[in-house]
């Protein structure tokens, strides 16, 4: 599988997705840039780990990077490898006594955990290309700073085209879920206008 090593970019939030948020993960040899909605819990736990604050008591990533520690387990990468029906699909790759274990997780607990065992986080070429943008010139200015903590009231571009991108994601799925396919077709062509405007 191909595969291309990204960084997190940033997590913003938007009203608009029912207090979700989004990561933003960008290629490290290239300008793509891959929005994934997460939960507000995961990018709370994201987010402390990457300002350096220590909650009193371990969160569960927390907890289960203390697990992976203590059974000797490494976790080598985490791989953003699928998108189905708008939805990520990630692995944890683990080695464990010399040997290489691969965990299905979701890619905001796959990422949390990566930030707390410093892993690289991988996101595959196929999923790259189907669900990635290059920003606009405009963009690259107003880039999203890494390390926004969800409750940071630092006021953000809201109509950016990776909140769009994220929003209409949303959408998208909410729509499949209802079974309202017309809707979901013109959200989809939406989002394929919107990624081939860069």
């Amino acid at each position: 599988m191909n595969k291309i090593e990204c960084e997190i970019l940033g997590l913003s939030s938007s009203p608009s997705t029912g207090g979700a948020y989004a990561i933003l993960l960008k290629e490290l040899e290239g300008h793509r840039r891959l929005p994934i909605i997460i939960g507000a819990f995961e990018a709370q736990a994201i987010a402390l780990e990457m300002e350096g604050i220590k909650p009193p008591r371990p969160l569960t990533h927390d907890l289960l990077k203390q697990i992976t520690d203590n059974l000797g387990a490494i976790v080598n990468e985490v791989i953003i490898d699928e998108l189905k029906e708008n939805t990520f699909f990630a692995k944890i790759i683990l080695e464990v006594s010399g040997l290489t274990q691969e965990i299905d997780a979701r890619p905001s607990d796959a990422i949390a955990l990566a930030v707390r065992a410093e892993a690289p986080i991988y996101v595959a070429a196929s999923v790259m290309d189907a669900a990635a943008f290059i920003p606009s010139e405009e963009d690259e200015i107003e880039e999203i700073s890494p390390g926004i903590s969800p409750d940071s009231k630092k006021s953000k571009n809201p109509a950016s085209k990776e909140t769009k991108l994220a929003e209409m994601q949303d959408k998208l799925r909410e729509a499949i879920e209802k079974e309202e396919y017309e809707r979901a077709a013109i959200i989809r062509d939406d989002i394929k206008r919107l990624t081939s405007d860069n």
